[in-house]
């Protein structure tokens, strides 16, 4: 019976079922010159020169006062899957786009350098370096497109998210978003929007791949197929159970609540839920209370729809409604449809064979900072974060020690190693362990942070360079 109504008590990534990897390649969700820089870098003989890439912000996008990191996990199984198809190859050879050396490249590409970055869940600023990827530029180069197109997606959704669950101080949040996206964002939004909080999902794909518990009864539709609503409420309890939620606003709702608490009690229980859709949600959910107490249904909950966001949510905050289900803003970022991360080459070999920092200098705020970057966060006395501390070294040690010396928590975790994809960063209990990280990461950003009101970033990022030697500029 597909009848669960969340309460605050609901564990916000219950049991989330193993993963299926897509037997689908991954490799041709990127832009073309990808790989026509990889044909011209194999022509030049720098395509086998060590390379970093870092995937970052430059600012958060509009007033954001904090950033989420989502979509780890599904990018490490996209990685997995960025191989070429003999099918691939011949679309690549048939229509020109490259050129037989580089085909002869891309047959046997895999993925064999290293991946470092936030923890999904992790709160993120300006500058943050969310990925660091590391290995030929022939092999990081091309995964450009498909970590932007799923950090990008992912992180905004994640962030729309935590707004929401802050707005809704603990009631339980449920994606409906699945009619508001395209059918596969739908899906990707589910899992982000577990990570910024919520506890269940319409989308049965989402529920299927994240194990994600997934949450409906039914629509106005169902209402007015049959010839009363009386008809229509019996018939969904006789089929659902007296504790299933039925949406009571398709005609009046105070004859709805009275038939819907007739109906679940003719069947020998009491209503588990009523969901208003439509109208003065609050005003409607006082009177619905009212009357809900008035019938002696005192334990059946009121759940409510209709093109919420965070500050919709946070309206609701006096009112007796027991959870939120949130679809178009949910999928569309409420507002901030992309997070705004950008992938930048920031090291590379230089002819002598040493590596060196590289930088854009473009005008118009497009600059980089160059050189390999540590991240960590300092802490007040406490236990409040204080600082995005970002510490610029070609040496992993001396990064750390930089970081450790100034009392900073440690950023980045271990995604990729050689080519070996770290599991315990994707399946099951990396959901959910995502989601615990946001709840500490969130809870630990200064009281700002919190405000759902445009504004400054909670916390300022502070550049340390350890090199010294400054980004290359020719």
């Amino acid at each position: 019976m597909n009848d669960y109504v969340p309460t605050a008590e609901s564990p916000a990534a219950s049991p989330v079922a193993s993963m299926d990897v897509s037997a689908a390649s991954t490799s041709l969700l990127t832009d073309m010159y990808e790989l026509t820089m990889l044909q011209g870098a194999l022509a030049s003989g720098t395509a086998s020169r060590r390379s970093v890439f870092e995937l970052f912000g430059r600012r958060l996008p509009g007033s954001r006062r904090f950033g989420v990191v989502a979509g780890t996990g599904r990018l490490l199984d996209a990685i997995e899957a960025f191989t070429f198809t003999p099918t691939q190859i011949d679309f690549l050879h048939r229509t020109g786009v490259v050129d037989d050396e580089t085909l002869d490249f891309l047959r046997s590409y895999r993925f064999t350098g290293t991946i470092r970055g936030y923890a999904e869940g992790e709160c993120y600023f300006a500058g943050s370096p969310l990925l660091t990827v590391e290995g030929t530029f022939a092999e990081a180069c091309i995964l450009e497109t498909l970590a932007l197109s799923i950090y990008n997606y992912d992180c905004a959704v994640a962030a729309a998210a935590s707004r929401m669950t802050i707005a809704a101080h603990g009631r339980p949040c449920v994606d409906f978003g699945a009619r508001r996206a395209h059918e596969l964002a739908a899906v990707a939004a589910a899992r982000s929007s577990v990570v910024g909080g919520f506890v269940g999902t319409s989308n049965l794909e989402a529920g299927l791949l994240y194990g994600i518990p997934t949450v409906g009864t039914s629509a106005h539709s169902f209402t007015l197929l049959h010839d009363t609503e009386e008809d229509a409420f019996a018939a969904q309890v006789a089929s659902l159970g007296p504790s299933t939620t039925i949406l009571v606003d398709t005609y009046d709702i105070t004859t709805g609540v009275e038939r819907a608490v007739e109906a679940a009690r003719a069947a020998g229980g009491e209503l588990g839920a009523v969901r208003l859709d439509s109208g003065d949600l609050v005003a409607e959910a006082f009177k619905v209370r009212a009357q809900l107490d008035s019938l002696g249904a005192t334990s059946t909950r009121i759940t409510v729809t209709n093109d919420l966001d965070e500050h919709a949510i946070a309206a609701l905050g006096a009112a007796p409604v027991d959870s939120y289900g949130v679809g178009t803003k949910l999928v569309t970022g409420s507002g901030r449809p992309t997070a705004a991360l950008v992938y930048k080459l920031v090291e590379r070999e230089g002819a002598d064979g040493s590596m060196e920092e590289v930088a854009k200098f473009s005008s118009g705020g497009k600059s980089t900072v160059g050189g390999r970057k540590w991240a960590g966060r300092t802490l007040t006395a406490k236990g409040t974060a204080a600082e995005e501390l970002v510490v610029s070294s070609s040496s992993q040690d001396q990064g750390l020690a930089a970081l450790d010396e100034a009392g900073a928590r440690p950023l980045q975790v271990l995604l990729v190693d050689e080519g070996r994809i770290v599991e315990k960063h994707r399946g099951k209990e990396a959901l959910s362990a995502a989601a615990e990280r946001h709840r500490s990461a969130r809870a630990e950003l200064p009281y700002d942070a919190w405000r759902l009101s445009d504004g400054e970033s909670a916390l300022q990022t502070r550049h340390v360079d350890l090199n010294g030697q400054g980004a290359i500029r020719r």
